[in-house]
C-alpha cells in the first residue's frame, strides 16, 4: 500500500495577500493532499490579528505571535500586552515568532534595536513558558548568543541558513533545525550537509509559505503540500523512508510545543 503523506508545515504565512483571491479554495486543496496542520507565524504588528484569525477559522491552523526584525521598531509594550492577551485568550496561539535578526537588509532597523526587540520577546517567550521561532539571517554570531543568554527557552531556527557548526550548537541549545524548499535545489549543498550531519530528531520541516517553493514547483507561490518534496530530499540524503522522515518530523514538532523540549 502506498504510503500516505500527514504533513505538519511548521512556519507558514498564509495571512499574506498572496493568498487573498483563493485562501480557502488552497486550504481545501492543500487538506485533501494529506496536511494536517499548520503554524502560521505573525511577522508583523498587523499579522497578529489576522494570524491569530486564522486559527479560529481553521482548525487544522495553529499560531505563533511576534514581531519579524525586520519590523523591529514596531515593538513595544503595547505589542507586547496584544501578544499576552491573544495569548491568554485563544489556547491555539502556541509559540513566540517570527522574531529574530536580520542583517542582510540595509533598509532594516538598528542592529541594537533589533537585537533588543529578540531580547525582549525571547524574555516574553520565557515568561510564557512557549517555544520559540528564530528568524536568522546573516547574523548567526549574534543569533547564537542571544539564544545562550536564555537557556530555558527553546524552539526553531526556522529556514536554517548556517554551518553544520552552527546547526551543531543549536542543536546542544535544544533547539530544532527548520528545513525549506531551499534543501531541494541544485546547489543547496550547505543545508543538505546539515541535514546529512545533524539527527533526524532534531529536524523540522516547513514552507514560509507563499516563498521558498520547492523544486520542481521553484519560483511559484509556495502551499504546504509542497513539504513532500521536502521530506523526499531529507529521505534520499539519509537514505531512509519517506515514511520515516513524515513520522519522525510531526513527533519532533510534538514534542516541542507539548514538552518543551
Amino acid at each position: 500500500m502506498e504510503f500516505k503523506y500527514e504533513i505538519f508545515d511548521t512556519h507558514s504565512h498564509y495571512d499574506d495577500e498572496a493568498f487573498d483571491e483563493d485562501r480557502e479554495a488552497v486550504f481545501e486543496q492543500i487538506k485533501s493532499e494529506g496536511v494536517i496542520g499548520i503554524l502560521n507565524c505573525a511577522c508583523s504588528k498587523k499579522s497578529l490579528k489576522t494570524t491569530n484569525e486564522l486559527t479560529l477559522k481553521h482548525d487544522f491552523i495553529y499560531g505563533a505571535l511576534g514581531i519579524h526584525p525586520s519590523d523591529a521598531n514596531d515593538y513595544d509594550e503595547s505589542v507586547k500586552k496584544e501578544i499576552i492577551n491573544l495569548y491568554n485568550s485563544n489556547k491555539k496561539i502556541i509559540a513566540i515568532g517570527e522574531i529574530g535578526l536580520d542583517y542582510y537588509w540595509d533598509e532594516n532597523p538598528d542592529k541594537e534595536v533589533q537585537k533588543r526587540v529578540f531580547r525582549e520577546q525571547m524574555s516574553l517567550a520565557e515568561e510564557l513558558g512557549l517555544p520559540v521561532v528564530i528568524h536568522d539571517r546573516d547574523a548567526h554570531k549574534d543569533t547564537l548568543e542571544i539564544m545562550k543568554e536564555f537557556p530555558n527557552v527553546r524552539g526553531t531556527v526556522h529556514c536554517f541558513s548556517g554551518s553544520v557548526e552552527f546547526a551543531r550548537e543549536c542543536v546542544k541549545l535544544g533547539y530544532y533545525i527548520g528545513i525549506t524548499g531551499v534543501v531541494t535545489f541544485k546547489n543547496a549543498k550547505k543545508i543538505c550537509d546539515v541535514v546529512r550531519e545533524i539527527p533526524l530528531e532534531r529536524l523540522l520541516v516547513e514552507t514560509d509559505c507563499p516563498y521558498m517553493a520547492p523544486s520542481p514547483n521553484r519560483g511559484k507561490r509556495n502551499k504546504s503540500d509542497y513539504i513532500r518534496y521536502i521530506i523526499e530530499k531529507i529521505a534520499e540524503i539519509k537514505e531512509i523512508s519517506s515514511k520515516e522522515v513524515n513520522l519522525a518530523v510531526n513527533n519532533n514538532f510534538h514534542n516541542l510545543i507539548h514538552n518543551g523540549k
